[in-house]
């Protein structure tokens, strides 16, 4: 193996579940109902793919680009009051695969400029060769269009790179990219699509970190 690619929301930061509450805060203020089933389908997919999926479910009259910018302004502030919450393993993991010489990169379904904003915040982002972002693409995850165009940038063959992903949606998105789909499970726990799908599932990043130096 020769790469691996990570998801960000929910792998590298506990930002899935930080986003999901401002998703639900603004909802119950607005007196919106449905939103925390909505929010859970929402995971992984970008701006595009999410937009029209909420519009899907609430109407094409739901004021989604009003809904999105005051999770946006709650996300942030939370930020600023108490840092990116990394998660577990975080800064074993990327020395480790550095010194191992395996190829570093990241597909986030966010938009690029809040992917930088949140690797320059926690300081990591010179661990990543390439970064692949959701507005790079015209459909990201369950399709398995990040994931490649990651690969491609990293000169490896899909067979060749781990993906660690959070969501199902992201575990789809990188089995149908060829790659080997290492689940850690953050929000949505696995089922048995998930089971079958991922090459295998991780209480957490220092698991596959033990895993990983078993293989050396």
């Amino acid at each position: 193996m020769k790469a691996v690619v990570f998801d960000m929301d929910g792998v590298l930061f506990d930002t899935e579940r930080l986003c999901n509450d401002g998703w639900l805060k603004v909802a119950e203020e607005r007196g919106i109902e449905g939103m925390e089933q909505i929010s859970l389908e929402c995971i992984g997919r970008n701006a595009a793919d999410t937009k029209a999926l909420v519009l899907s479910r609430l109407g094409a009259d739901f004021p989604y680009d009003d809904f999105r910018a005051e999770v946006s302004a709650w996300f942030w502030q939370e930020i600023e009051k108490y840092g990116m919450p990394l998660k577990e393993g975080v800064t074993r993991i990327l020395p480790f695969l550095q010194q191992r010489g395996f190829r570093i990169g990241l597909a986030s379904s966010t938009k690029y400029e809040s992917v930088l904003e949140c690797l320059k915040r926690a300081d990591i982002l010179d661990y990543f060769s390439v970064i692949v972002t959701g507005d790079m693409i015209e459909h990201s995850k369950p399709q398995p269009d990040i994931y490649l165009l990651a690969c491609r940038k990293l000169e490896v063959e899909p067979y060749e790179a781990y993906a660690i992903e959070d969501s199902p949606n992201g575990i789809r998105s990188a089995y149908a990219a060829g790659m080997k789909p290492v689940m850690v499970p953050d929000m949505i726990r696995p089922d048995a699509e998930m089971e079958k799908l991922s090459f295998m599932i991780c209480k957490n990043l220092p698991e596959f970190i033990k895993y990983l130096g078993e293989q050396a």
